[in-house]
């Protein structure tokens, strides 16, 4: 028997053939087999079905040798590739006429996994009852099928202290650990947060950490799924629950636009625990902490269970053909199905695609009106004609394979390791494993950047267009057919960037990829919740458009005026020119002045809210209609490559109806059907509609503008928002909170030295740094950031109490007025326990 594993092909001519000469032949329990050059023996045998034991082999890392679990032997066949003593194969590459036995067929190989087994259980604690791993640990499984029955260790074991918190959400018994490194190596080489490692020798190697520098990773849940023992736990989950009492269920994350595949594990009608899923196109095995732990947030007392009508300005519960029917009675009394624009839809990001579908076909041809925006963001006028042209009706376009192959890569108005968990991943490994070459235009250099390697092209907010308008190859990182050009959706709020990224693109041949920063957002694109935009990226404005949407969907017409953004929306209504809203999961913390959102809302005349939790627009609404959260419905998300992400039911909620349904619902009492009332019948019609195969409107070409200027104190304004910060979906999940990076304010040294501030040889300056203005101000310690573009003060755009928006009302690029202040010493505690409280 012969088993050929072949390589992947390359796309270059004759590249089958000369992979075929890389194919190294061996034979593996008398079973020959042919793989490529450089394959692990470990990985060879898999090929014939041998599953050699193994704990810290894994495809994804570096091998290391460190368990010695997985020995075989490799007897001399007479061609002098023999070894005497048996050898790890995860660690041994495949020579051509090399002979391996396994366990399977050679003793020596067997006996030598059962004394390693038996070793590593001399000091490992047998209370796999009581263990979180119990029940799905691979040392209790191997050690049922290639252990000793019984242990001839009759001494103590050895015990420590447990556990020991490596972060606020991963726990450590080091009892349990079996040295096989595989979460110092994830931290090292695929996040590149080395705060974990092996320290001491022999007996007492154990995992560690810096006291003064905790595990502070975006990415630390995966050290406790790939831990083959329950070594490391969730903080969280810990004695929670056992894996046999789960139910699993395949889904996709919902905190931004990476589309990362999960696995959801419940009880009784409650999330207990999710995992990253196996998906090698897209997220390979890992997914960031924010969608591994960040699910509880529907559990809180805000939760919304019932429909609420405003009585006498008082909302109350109501049933539901209630509350339809006030919401019936608003919208038609506001002009529904009229062809104006006094009825104005605004969704938010959380929405699958069949949800934005729903909203889209909603506005127009049941209220008869174009004023629909996703975009409850800052956004410039550029942005819809950028998405129509580049995004809309495109399909996939770059993914993440090209981002392992790319020339190099432009990052633009986007820090992946803050914003999209998946890409930075994979930007870090074709760094480490090929050395990509890749930029990013930022004020300074993040240590997300830096970690994947990338070039600082310091830039003041605001500058991004003249510099991609000037773009050359004197910044060391050349654009050509093959590279990728990522651009954030915070480049919207910097007016002119985005028809320079376009213009740099069509100048150079580079693809270009658009990554917005909530999963729903792609998908509203596509759905055409856009003033501008119908659905499959066909234009408003389009006579012929309007007709196949209007001939697909059964009705006369749709109405021909483009509509309002979100912006206009709320600015109209404080003017009175708005008569009714429809919102779904909107939260005016996210546009730039909450403040005026919120006084926009309620000017308007009638509202109507669809909402998972209470919220500031729930408060100000008028008709209140709950809809299910994501565990509770199924659908579509559209990641950023354009890739569709199905996801099923994971908790059967009977009283609980997604957005689709609702509106469903809605349109019937109006007299006015969707056609659908499943994600299944939605996704179908929109297929049937497909992509628009016109010329989209071209781009108007925006000039690059004059960006600020920062002098004296007066700095210009630099802000993304964090992976981790004052988010609503980290509700209810206090130990993801806690990892959470302290917020500070960030200058360059010679900004600091014209503020009157002297930094510490790290950075740090003990001192305060006070942004103001005429909304507000705001308060953050300060550091120096060396590197940085001088005249820029950089803070987060959302921490715990402090928010640009809510305290300055300012966009990046803007000039705000920076004072320092000392920082008030603490008092030294007098008593441990004082000192422990003042700690916390």
């Amino acid at each position: 028997m012969t088993v050929t594993a072949k390589p992947t092909t390359g796309s270059g001519g004759g590249g089958e053939l000369a992979q075929r000469e890389d194919l190294v032949t061996l034979t593996i329990d008398d079973v020959e087999v042919s793989v490529p050059k450089g394959t692990l023996v470990i990985r060879a045998a898999e090929l014939i079905g041998v599953a050699i034991p193994r704990f810290c082999d894994h495809p994804l890392l570096d091998p290391v040798g460190a368990c010695r679990q997985c020995l075989v032997e490799v007897p001399d066949a007479g061609n002098g590739r023999g070894i005497p003593k048996p050898q790890a194969s995860c660690t041994l590459e495949v020579a051509a006429g090399m002979v391996v036995k396994t366990q399977v067929t050679s003793p020596v190989a067997d006996k030598a996994q059962h004394g390693n087994m038996e070793f590593l259980l001399v000091n490992h604690p047998l209370d796999c009852p009581i263990c979180d791993k119990g029940g799905e640990c691979p040392l209790q499984n191997q050690s049922m099928s290639n252990g000793y029955g019984e242990s001839r260790f009759t001494d103590v074991k050895r015990t420590y202290p447990k556990p020991v918190a490596i972060s606020p959400n991963v726990l450590l018994d080091r009892e349990r650990c079996v040295l096989c490194a595989r979460c110092t190596r994830f931290s090292e080489q695929v996040a590149g947060d080395p705060f974990i490692s092996l320290i001491e020798r022999g007996a007492l190697q154990q995992v560690g950490i810096y006291e003064r520098e905790p595990f502070q990773s975006y990415f630390s849940g995966n050290t406790i799924q790939i831990c083959p023992v329950g070594a490391l736990t969730s903080a969280e989950y810990r004695f929670r629950s056992r894996p046999f009492d789960l139910v699993s269920t395949p889904s996709v994350g919902e905190h931004d636009a990476c589309g990362s595949a999960i696995r959801v594990d419940h009880r009784r009608g409650r999330v207990m625990r999710r995992l990253a899923g196996d998906d090698p196109e897209v997220n390979e095995e890992w997914i960031t902490d924010k969608d591994r732990f960040a699910f509880a947030y529907g559990r809180g007392d805000d939760r919304l269970t019932r429909p609420l009508v405003r009585e006498d300005g008082v909302l109350r519960p109501a049933s539901w053909p209630e509350a339809l029917d006030a919401a019936v009675d608003g919208l038609l009394a506001a002009g529904a199905g009229s062809h104006g624009h006094r009825i104005g839809v605004l969704t938010g990001g959380r929405l699958t695609l069949e949800d934005a579908y729903a909203y889209s076909k909603f506005a127009r041809g049941v209220l008869g009106t174009n004023t629909i925006d996703f975009r409850s963001r800052p956004h410039s006028a550029e942005e819809a004609d950028f998405l129509a042209a580049v995004v809309a009706g495109s399909g996939r376009g770059v993914t993440y394979g090209d981002l392992e192959t790319a020339s190099s890569v432009l990052l633009v108005s986007l820090e992946p390791e803050e914003e999209a968990g998946a890409i930075f991943l994979r930007l870090r490994k074709a760094w480490r494993r090929r050395g990509l070459v890749s930029a990013t235009l930022a004020p300074y250099l993040t240590r997300g950047a830096a970690k994947a390697g990338s070039t600082l092209v310091p830039t003041v907010p605001g500058a991004e267009a003249a510099w991609l308008d000037g773009w050359s190859s004197a910044t060391g990182v050349p654009l050509d057919s093959g590279s990728v050009i990522l651009v954030g959706e915070r480049a919207a709020a910097l007016s002119g960037t985005l028809s320079a990224v376009l213009r740099l693109a069509e100048r150079t041949g580079a693809r270009l990829a658009w990554v917005p920063r909530r999963a729903g957002d792609r998908g509203a694109v596509e759905a055409g919740c856009l003033p501008t935009l119908l659905p499959g990226g066909r234009p408003v404005a389009d006579p012929s458009a309007r007709v196949d949407v209007a001939s697909t969907w059964g009705i006369g017409s749709l109405p021909r005026a483009e509509g309002g953004d979100g912006d206009e929306m709320l600015v109209g209504a404080a003017q009175g020119a708005l008569a009714a809203l429809v919102v779904g999961g909107v939260d005016p913390n996210d546009l730039a002045d909450p403040a005026a959102a919120v006084d926009g809302l309620e000017r308007v005349g009638f509202v109507v809210s669809l909402e998972t939790r209470a919220s500031l627009v729930t408060e100000r609404a008028d008709v209140v209609l709950p809809v299910s959260l994501m565990a509770e419905r199924s659908g579509t998300f559209v990641d950023w490559e354009g890739r569709r992400r199905p996801f099923p039911v994971v908790l059967d909620a009977p009283n609980a109806m997604s957005d689709l349904r609702v509106l469903a619902a809605l349109a019937d009492a109006m007299g006015r059907p969707l056609g659908f009332r499943s994600p299944a019948a939605a996704l179908a019609e929109l297929d049937e509609l497909g992509p628009w195969d016109g010329s989209p409107a071209p781009v108007p070409a925006f000039g690059a503008g004059a960006a600020a200027t920062g002098h004296g104190d007066q700095l210009v304004l630099a802000t993304w928002r964090l992976h981790l910060d004052d988010s609503r979906a980290l509700a209810g999940e206090p130990y993801l909170a806690a990892t959470a990076r302290p917020p500070v304010a960030r200058v360059s040294p010679r900004t600091a030295t014209s503020l009157g501030v002297r930094p510490g040889p790290d950075g740090t300056t003990g001192i305060d740094a006070v942004l103001t203005n005429d909304r507000g101000d705001l308060t953050l310690p300060l550091v120096v950031e060396p590197g940085m573009v001088d005249g820029v003060v950089w803070v987060p755009a959302r921490s715990a109490g402090l928010a640009v928006s809510e305290n300055l009302a300012l966009l990046p690029g803007d000039l705000v007025q920076v004072g320092v202040e000392s920082r008030p010493r603490r008092q030294a505690p007098d008593t441990p326990t004082q000192e422990a409280e003042a700690t916390a």
